[in-house]
């Protein structure tokens, strides 16, 4: 299950990961984001230990979306070693998360 992270907890949760974490940008009126839920989920546990899967939610925390230009939901951002480095907008089929995960940690 994808824990949730907050505009206070941001640093620490994220930035200052010691490894990767994929940030899901979502709302809980945003129908798409509620499709990608279970998806982040499973994520979670297959990624465990690997890459943390955080979930942010716009309408509580509106800060940090602000500072990583997301401008629709949901977006998801890699964070590596505390920056972006890979971006993703929109429901996906969990194959192609994988890959985009995979290609941005690797």
């Amino acid at each position: 299950m994808a824990n949730a992270v907050t505009d206070a907890t941001f640093q620490d949760d994220v930035l200052q990961s010691p490894i990767p974490v994929l940030v899901d940008f979502w709302a809980p009126w945003c129908g798409p984001c509620k499709m990608m839920g279970p998806i982040v989920d499973e994520l979670a546990t297959e990624y465990e230990g690997k890459v943390k899967i955080l979930k942010l939610n716009v309408d509580e925390n509106p800060e940090t979306p602000g500072q990583f230009n997301v401008m629709s939901i949901p977006t998801f951002v890699i964070f590596k070693e505390g920056k972006p480095v890979g971006t993703f907008i929109g429901a996906k089929p969990k194959e192609n998360v994988k890959q985009e995960i995979d290609r941005a940690i690797s």
